[in-house]
């Protein structure tokens, strides 16, 4: 591997020739792959025929002696775990010492999914998260992953951070992934290498701070501000914390590593040669001022977004979509158009919130869509883990029938089969919905999320 000469000028001026070396030599080694188990759907490491070794600063997380083919295992396919890099665990670590009771959070750049279904593990019963990601393509991707991932206290929305401009001091946490010149990816995507230079570090700082800025009013008073990068330079890292503590107003907190980790105290980076991950910077901070002099930049790129449709809450809801719920009194269920969606009741009004001022891609659980007469469940819901299983058939499949389900070709279901809605399951788990007419089965599993390969 050979890295920008300029990359190189500047890690042995930063962290020392010797360093450097050591830096250098783990970078040319296969990066490790881990995964995080999903505990609330009843995964657990003896549920794999992975051999697993702990993340030591994540309970869920575990690293794998070698990558296999993930596409073709229907536990990821049901939510049962994500592939995650084991530095970005870290995020665990974190909201263990600082949140301790339900919040309201952001992640302001959250595709694909790794810190938010992360946090959907670790916060406390009935907080909210809204995961926001800028591009659409990569916002579907996210709503895709949270869906299955099973929490319904999320909402998924594609928003610049300044279109958050209506949100002052709503958040108890801001988690921001920056987009940065992405130095800690080299090993993992070596096309990063190519496209890395000092002048899109240069970028990469100003925008950063600008997207801190445009939305650090949304952040209550003593509210939690994790800030993190895939990058080493002083730049994107150290300076614009230090940037963030002294202009916007914030107290750097300590991230309590434990010393055999191999971290620093507070802004804590992550080596390759000095932990099993990738590279990784990340700090957190304390807001001790609502001072509003930083307000969004509003520099004129986006039009003013229409106000969202309100869902109708309406004493019509059909009986049996509450059926299909656990603890269905928790929710609110809304008319929207042609399907029906469930919120958490406590946080409707944040909900219709977000409704009013941003673009919303999924949101709670999608029960279900009208066909005709009928009601058709919902993808959202077969992968939710609010979802009574007991309400519907269940069909049992083996790997290879998962497989051809994930395909989105014809299942062939058992003979004795009621006919109607069905749901799939693996080892238990569900994976989705097919319609039994009797002489065939109708695979309702989302064509946009089907497996495309051909072969393990």
């Amino acid at each position: 591997m050979t890295l920008p000469i300029d990359f190189q000028r500047m890690m042995t001026e930063y962290i020392g020739k010797e360093e450097y070396e050591r830096l250098a030599e783990a970078l040319a080694l296969p990066a490790p792959t881990s995964i995080r188990i999903n505990l609330r759907k009843n995964a657990q490491p003896s549920s794999f025929h992975f051999q697993l070794s702990p993340v030591p600063w994540c309970r869920e997380g575990f690293f794998l002696e070698e990558r296999p083919s993930f596409t073709f295992d229907p536990l990821f396919h049901a939510g049962c775990y994500y592939v995650q890099e084991a530095s970005s665990m870290f995020l665990s670590h974190i909201l263990k010492q600082y949140v301790n009771e339900p919040v309201v959070a952001l992640d302001l750049c959250a595709a694909p999914g790794g810190k938010s279904t992360l946090a959907l593990s670790e916060l406390p019963e009935g907080s909210m998260l809204i995961a926001n990601e800028v591009v659409r393509q990569r916002a579907n991707i996210l709503a895709e992953n949270l869906i299955k991932w099973g929490n319904p206290y999320c909402i998924v929305t594609n928003n610049y951070a300044e279109d958050f401009g209506a949100f002052s001091d709503v958040f108890d946490l801001i988690i921001c992934d920056a987009p940065c010149s992405g130095e800690g990816m080299f090993r993992k995507d070596p096309a990063s290498i190519g496209e890395w230079s000092l002048a899109n570090v240069d970028t990469c700082w100003r925008r950063q701070r600008d997207i801190v800025r445009d939305i650090w009013h949304t952040l209550k008073e003593d509210g939690i501000f994790i800030y993190s990068t895939c990058t080493y330079n002083l730049l994107e890292d150290e300076e614009n914390v230090e940037w963030i503590a002294k202009t916007l107003g914030a107290e750097v907190l300590s991230c309590h590593p434990l010393p055999e980790w191999g971290l620093t105290e507070k802004n804590t980076h992550f080596y390759p040669h000095r932990v099993k991950g990738e590279g990784f910077f990340v700090s957190v901070l304390r807001k001790t001022t609502t001072d509003d002099r930083q307000q969004p930049t509003g520099n004129g790129r986006h039009k003013k977004l229409k106000e969202g449709k309100k869902g109708k809450v309406t004493p019509k809801i059909p009986q049996e979509l509450k059926r299909w719920l656990l603890e269905n009194e928790d929710f609110v269920i809304l008319e929207e158009g042609d399907l029906f969606r469930a919120i958490p009741t406590l946080h409707h009004a944040l909900y219709e919130q977000v409704q009013r001022n941003l673009k919303v891609v999924h949101a709670g659980i999608e029960l279900a869509s009208v066909k005709g007469k009928n009601l058709q469940p919902s993808q959202s819901l077969a992968m939710s883990n609010c979802l009574n299983q007991e309400v519907f058939p269940i069909a049992e499949v083996d790997e290879q029938q998962a497989i051809t389900y994930l395909r989105t070709e014809a299942l062939q279901l058992p003979a004795n089969t009621p006919k109607g809605y069905v749901l799939i399951t693996y080892q238990g788990h569900p994976l989705g919905f097919a319609k039994n007419i009797g002489n065939r089965a109708n695979n309702l599993y989302p064509a946009e999320w089907r497996i495309r390969k051909s072969e393990k």
